[in-house]
């Protein structure tokens, strides 16, 4: 690998997600050494928006792709914001329900 390559990341790991670089998505690598087995890849959105992560990531976690395809990107963070809005909003419903009266909660 060197830089300028295409990448797409092949495993799931808490240390990529919390970034919001999740397996399936397309990079680039961004510098032109690798540091400690570690490449720093950027994970571009599609046009002006914000890129999702520049990251360090472990070259055995990660495939040599032909082309990035950043809409790839934009997939699967939208399948992955759409199951933690999913978490969050059941998570609420199991603390308040059948109309528990909260007034008195504090914080």
């Amino acid at each position: 690998m060197k830089e300028m390559y295409c990448v797409e990341v092949i495993v799931e790991k808490e240390k990529y997600a919390i970034d919001g670089v999740h397996k399936g998505m397309n990079g680039w690598i961004c510098v032109p050494e690798k540091i400690n087995g570690y490449w720093l890849v950027n994970f571009p959105q599609c046009g002006e928006k914000h890129d999702i992560a520049t990251i360090a990531v472990k070259e055995e976690d990660m495939n040599l792709i032909p082309v990035m395809q950043a809409i790839v990107n934009e997939q699967i963070k939208a399948q992955f914001d759409e199951t933690q809005k999913k978490s969050e909003s059941n998570s609420a419903e199991c603390i308040f329900k059948d109309g528990e009266d909260i007034s008195d909660f504090l914080v």
